[in-house]
C-alpha cells in the first residue's frame, strides 16, 4: 500500500513542480518532459503497490484518482491549451507590425522605427514567447 500511495503522491508532486517550477524555463516549459517522466515512475510504484496489496478496491479507487489526475493534465498541457481562441487584433504571419516602444538592455526608450531605419539594418526579428506568467 505504501508503494501504491507514494505512487499517486508523487502525481501530484509531478504536476504542481510542472505549474510552480518547471514551467519558468523554455526547455521544461513548453512540453513538459519532466512532469511526464515523473508520470512513468508514478505509474511503476502505483501498479507495483496495486498488486502487492491485499484490498483491491482501495487500491483501485487510488489508481483511478491517479490516472485520471495524470489525463487530466496531459490534456489540459498539451491539447487544452491548443484549443484557446485566437487573439482576434493579432498580426497575421507575414503582416507588417504595428510601431511600438520597449526599453533596451540600458534602458533607453527603443522604437521598432528606429531599428528598422537604422544604418546597416536588413530587418527586424520579432520573437513572441507564449508564457504562463
Amino acid at each position: 500500500m505504501s508503494r501504491l500511495l507514494s505512487g499517486l503522491l508523487l502525481v501530484f508532486v509531478a504536476a504542481f513542480s510542472y505549474i510552480y517550477l518547471f514551467s519558468r524555463w523554455p526547455v521544461t516549459r513548453d512540453v513538459p518532459w519532466t512532469a511526464f517522466l515523473l508520470f512513468i515512475v508514478a505509474l511503476a510504484l502505483m501498479i507495483s503497490g496495486f498488486r502487492r496489496t491485499p484490498r483491491k478496491v482501495i487500491a483501485s479507487i487510488v489508481m483511478v484518482i491517479g490516472i485520471a489526475f495524470m489525463a487530466f493534465f496531459t490534456f489540459g498541457t498539451l491539447i487544452g491549451t491548443r484549443m484557446l481562441p485566437s487573439s482576434q487584433g493579432s498580426p497575421a504571419i507575414g503582416a507588417k507590425a504595428p510601431d511600438f516602444t520597449l526599453p533596451d538592455a540600458s534602458h533607453r526608450n527603443v522604437t521598432l522605427s528606429q531599428l528598422v531605419a537604422a544604418p546597416g539594418s536588413n530587418g527586424v526579428l520579432l520573437i513572441f514567447y507564449r508564457g504562463y506568467w
